[in-house]
């Protein structure tokens, strides 16, 4: 991989910005709309795909093709530090939560994470998609058929909601998780999704009808506040919902929602 060795330095507590150092010619990618502040001599440029070198045009469309899969724009956004000495990019995280620092090469190269987490990266790092190997985890897995793949030898952040928790599990170990509150997860974790047991658990116990189930061996990284549940909470408080909550909370009506919409 040749992947641009930025240096960073994460701001703040609920809500987080990542700054990062660029030398003279280094180059980091981000996602759109999420620019903060950037110093004199850095220039801005909108790429097509997702930034890692492609084989021609017909390699840059199948990069942004992949990148429409997953959800997000057909183009990213290159920060080039093109003057002398160390200049300085900022990025934003979009909700309360944490920013992530990830270094790939120490994840065998490869991350696997929900469509939404990706805020930046040093250029290089390629930003794919990971097709779910079971059907039943594509339509019910809270995160949809297809997440996010990172892939490098670099450095790239990501963004969670609330608090953030990092969990190594051995061979054959397995944890149960909200579909909504797997972040991400190594190369080498086997996942699922399994349905509740019991249908009074299933109708009534709030908690969805199905869940995540993650095998080792491998990392997981687990968020406390998913965007939908923060969602669901501010739609339920608004002036003029009759039900008093929103489509996305409870058990039944939350799981029939998940399984159209795909959150």
């Amino acid at each position: 991989m040749n992947n641009h060795d930025i240096d960073y330095k994460i701001e703040g507590q609920e809500m987080q910005f990542v700054e990062i150092e660029l030398d003279s010619s280094e180059t980091v990618i981000a996602e759109a709309g999420s620019f903060m502040m950037m110093e004199d001599g850095i220039t801005m440029e909108t790429i097509f795909g997702d930034g890692a070198e492609q084989g021609g045009v017909m390699g840059k469309l199948f990069s942004a093709g992949k990148r429409m899969l997953t959800g997000e724009s057909l183009f990213m956004t290159a920060f080039t530090n093109e003057g002398g000495g160390k200049r300085h990019v900022s990025f934003a995280s979009p909700y309360p939560g944490k920013i992530i620092p990830l270094d790939l090469s120490l994840y065998s190269g490869r991350m696997i994470c929900q469509k939404d987490a990706f805020l930046c990266a040093a250029k290089g790092v390629s930003v794919g998609i990971a097709f779910q190997k079971r059907l039943g985890a594509g339509f019910f897995g809270g995160e949809g058929f297809i997440m996010q793949k990172l892939e490098g030898d670099g450095m790239a952040f990501v963004h969670a909601g609330g608090m953030v928790k990092e969990l190594t599990l051995a061979p054959g170990e397995t944890l149960k998780v909200d579909t909504g509150c797997l972040v991400a997860m190594t190369r080498d974790v086997d996942y699922d999704i399994t349905f509740v047991r019991g249908i009074k658990t299933a109708l009534f116990g709030g908690e969805g009808l199905f869940f995540a189930s993650l095998r080792g061996p491998g990392k997981v990284l687990v968020q406390s506040l998913p965007f939908s549940r923060l969602a669901s909470r501010v739609f339920s408080a608004m002036p003029g919902n009759p039900a008093g909550r929103s489509k996305d909370e409870g058990s039944l009506g939350g799981g029939i929602w998940n399984l159209f919409n795909g959150d």
